[in-house]
C-alpha cells in the first residue's frame, strides 16, 4: 500500500470509529511502526483533517457532538481530578476537553473524550505512569471543561455534585 493510501485509510477508520484510536493499533493494522504512523496523523493534519490527539489515541472531530454542549470552570488541585471527573461522567456526560487560559500561549486546551469511570480511571493510571501533570496545576488549579451532556437536566447535576464537591467556579 502507498504512503498515500494508507493515510487516506487511516482517515477513513478515523471517521468511521466512534471511539479513539491508538496509534499502535494502527501501526499494527498497516504494518508499519507508530512513528510512521505519527507522522502520517501531522501530514493529514497539515492537509487540513480535524484530528486530535487523545489520551486514548487519536479522534476525528465529527460535526458537533451528540446533546447539549455545555461549559464548567472548575478549581482544585491534581489530587482533585479524578473525583471531578467521576462527578461528570457518573451524570452521562462526557468529558469533552479540559481548558486553561496561560498568560504566555492563551488559551490551552487538552481533548479528554472521557465518558465513563472506567475512561476517568485510564486516564489517571495513564497520567501517573506518565508522571505528567494536569494542565490546570499551570493556572493554580482554574480551568474549564467542556461538556457533551445527554440534556439540561444532567448539565445541572454536574454543577450540583461540582459544586457541593467545592470545586465549582461560580460568576
Amino acid at each position: 500500500m502507498r504512503a498515500e493510501e494508507r493515510r487516506q485509510a487511516i482517515l477513513d477508520i478515523l471517521n468511521q470509529s466512534g471511539l479513539p484510536v491508538s496509534a499502535a493499533s494502527l501501526a499494527r493494522q498497516f504494518s508499519v511502526s507508530r512513528q510512521i504512523i505519527v507522522g502520517d496523523i501531522a501530514l493529514l493534519r497539515a492537509a487540513g483533517a480535524d484530528i486530535s490527539a487523545t489520551p486514548r489515541g487519536y479522534v476525528a472531530h465529527q460535526p458537533s457532538p451528540a446533546g447539549l454542549v455545555r461549559q464548567v470552570a472548575c478549581r482544585h488541585d491534581a489530587l482533585g481530578m479524578e473525583t471531578e471527573l467521576n462527578a461528570m461522567v457518573d451524570q452521562g456526560c462526557t468529558v469533552l476537553d479540559v481548558i486553561v487560559e496561560h498568560p504566555i500561549y492563551g488559551q490551552l486546551t487538552g481533548p479528554l473524550q472521557l465518558s465513563s469511570r472506567y475512561d476517568v480511571t485510564q486516564f489517571i493510571v495513564r497520567c501517573t505512569q506518565a508522571d505528567a501533570r494536569p494542565l490546570s496545576d499551570l493556572t493554580e488549579g482554574i480551568h474549564l471543561h467542556t461538556l457533551s451532556c445527554p440534556s439540561e437536566d444532567a448539565f445541572q447535576r454536574v454543577r450540583t455534585a461540582l459544586r457541593d464537591m467545592g470545586v465549582l467556579v461560580e460568576g
